[in-house]
C-alpha cells in the first residue's frame, strides 16, 4: 500500500463514526424514539437512501485506494481518482439529505442537485480509475 492510499484510507475510516451517529438516529426516528420530530414517509425514504449510500460508498473508496496504487494513471489522474470516491460517497448522500430537509417536505427540493453533482464525480472517478487499471503500463507482458 502506497503512503497515499494509507493516508486517504485513514481519513476514510475516521467519517465512520458519522455513519454510524447517522444510524443511530436514523433508528431512533423510524422506531418512534423521535416523536418530536414529525418526517413525512417521503423524508424517510430519503434519510434512509442517503444513511446506505454514504455506507456503501465509503466501502468503495477504501476499495478503491488500493486500486489506484495499481492503476496506469499520471499522478494528477490518480489523486482525482483516489478523491472522487471519498468526495462522492460525501456529496450523493449530503444530497439526500439536503433534499428532504424542511418541515412535511413530501418531494424533493431543489437541493437534489448536490447529489446529481455527487453521481458526476463518481461517474468520472469510476470510468478514470477503470481506463487506468486497463490500460497496460509501458513495458508490462
Amino acid at each position: 500500500m502506497t503512503n497515499e492510499a494509507r493516508k486517504i484510507s485513514g481519513y476514510i475510516l475516521l467519517s465512520v463514526p458519522t455513519i454510524i451517529y447517522g444510524g443511530y438516529f436514523l433508528l431512533t426516528v423510524l422506531s418512534g424514539q423521535q416523536e418530536h420530530l414529525q418526517l413525512t414517509d417521503f423524508q424517510k425514504s430519503m434519510f434512509r437512501a442517503g444513511h446506505a449510500h454514504a455506507g456503501v460508498l465509503v466501502i468503495l473508496a477504501l476499495v478503491a485506494q488500493l486500486f489506484a496504487d495499481h492503476a496506469s494513471l499520471s499522478n494528477r489522474w490518480k489523486w482525482f481518482a483516489r478523491l472522487s470516491f471519498p468526495i462522492s460517497a460525501i456529496t450523493i448522500s449530503l444530497g439526500f439529505f439536503a433534499a428532504a430537509i424542511g418541515r412535511q417536505i413530501t418531494e424533493p427540493t431543489g437541493l437534489i442537485f448536490i447529489l446529481y453533482v455527487g453521481n458526476a464525480i463518481l461517474t468520472f472517478g469510476l470510468l478514470t480509475l477503470g481506463i487506468g487499471l486497463i490500460r497496460q503500463k509501458k513495458g508490462s507482458p
